[in-house]
């Protein structure tokens, strides 16, 4: 049986980018396993078919894990890198909203790089895995073949998108391993309304900017309400640091309530820089009239300027995997090396993109990390065989 150099589980973007970095740096034999029948199937659908790429701001503090552990691989390879990487090889994101960099066409562009550059490397699909163990060498039985490999990386990301293959099969390839994980939970997905809110749901479809503030965070963006509860960029990115309790909502971020109410004539609902319908239901559920701005007396202001500006949801809970961008949880990173993403606990055994306890925020962080820490690894792998 065929021995090669670096086996890939995975090929998602963290996989073909680990694949693609190889090929370019050395001429190891490279395998990559994927259980579906073609690669980077999550990439294809995100952002709409354009793939959100990467962020003109991205730092540790737009994600959920180890600090430290981000910053060495950012440091590393960062956005910067990998834009000049992309640039090199023909592809130059546009940026949207002067902060998102997407796929001028479509995800295939990047789906297609990534496919070129990692062309030397051996790919399977179909390949459902079953076991991977570790003698001299690691084995890795599938549902129809075995293959051998003297170093492995585990890029099976997580287990949303079920529709799409995905799974959390690399939680248990890394507990037989002897490493521990924190169970994955839906990400970067919309919130469910308790009672007290549903009148929220008479507005599916409206959307506005705001800020909600979650675990110390504060984050701003588009809302969205639905005839489920609370979506749109802010509230996914909310979901990711949520756990339970309430977070507070800003609906009025740009300017105090009081800037709207001063010398207005204007009806209240005419003058706020929110939908009508909205704050006529709001003000509706306040048990409070809708009239001149400038009418409202002291202990109305003060109630409207609390709701507005700090309205407490508490949300029932989130839409779930199945809606779920991506997941939170995955392998433990105090067992995981933090300057080459390799296992503590096993020699040539590494981690990276999701199946990592590391998760972003909505925005293209989380391509960003899958990239940056296939890099990584790519490297170390490298330079263990100069």
């Amino acid at each position: 049986m065929m021995v090669y150099d670096v086996m890939i589980l995975g090929a998602g973007a963290s996989g073909m980018m680990c694949a693609a970095q190889l090929n370019e740096q050395s001429d190891l034999n490279v395998l990559v396993v994927e259980g579906n029948e073609k690669a980077a199937k999550k990439l294809k659908v995100s952002g709409g078919g354009k793939c959100n790429i990467t962020n003109v701001n991205v730092s540790a503090h737009n994600y959920l894990g180890d600090v430290d552990l981000i910053e060495s691989v950012f440091s590393q390879f960062s956005k910067d890198d990998l834009l000049l990487w992309l640039e090199q090889r023909g592809l130059t994101p546009t940026i949207r909203k002067e902060q998102y960099y997407f796929c001028k066409k479509s995800a295939d562009e990047i789906i297609d790089l990534l496919k070129h550059a990692s062309r030397k490397s051996h790919y399977v699909f179909n390949e459902k895995i079953i076991t991977l163990t570790k003698n001299n060498h690691f084995t890795l039985t599938t549902s129809h073949k075995k293959f051998e490999a003297k170093s492995v990386l585990i890029a099976t990301g997580a287990k949303s998108f079920a529709t799409l293959g995905a799974s959390d099969i690399g939680l248990y390839l890394a507990e037989n391993f002897g490493h521990t994980y924190t169970p994955f939970q839906p990400a970067l997905a919309g919130f469910t309304l308790q009672r007290q809110d549903f009148w929220m749901k008479a507005f599916s479809g409206v959307s506005f900017r705001a800020e909600i503030v979650v675990d110390g965070k504060l984050l701003e963006e588009d809302m969205l309400l639905t005839h489920r509860g609370l979506s749109g960029p802010v509230v996914l990115s909310a979901s990711l640091y949520w756990q339970k309790g309430s977070v507070s909502i800003n609906f009025l971020p740009d300017k105090p309530l009081s800037a709207y109410l001063h010398n207005n004539r204007k009806l209240l609902s005419t003058a706020l820089p929110l939908p009508k319908r909205f704050t006529q239901a709001l003000l509706a559920h306040l048990n409070i009239a809708d009239r001149a701005c400038n009418a409202y007396k002291k202990e109305e202001q003060e109630l409207l300027e609390n709701t507005l500006h700090h309205y407490a949801l508490a949300p029932a809970g989130t839409y779930g995997f199945t809606k779920a961008e991506v997941c939170k949880g995955g392998v433990n990173t105090d067992e995981i090396n933090s300057w080459s993403l390799e296992s503590l606990k096993v020699e040539n055994l590494y981690f990276c993109g999701e199946v990592l306890d590391v998760t972003g925020e909505l925005g293209g962080y989380n391509f960003q990390w899958a990239f940056s820490s296939a890099t990584v690894i790519a490297n170390d792998i490298g330079m263990k065989t100069l």
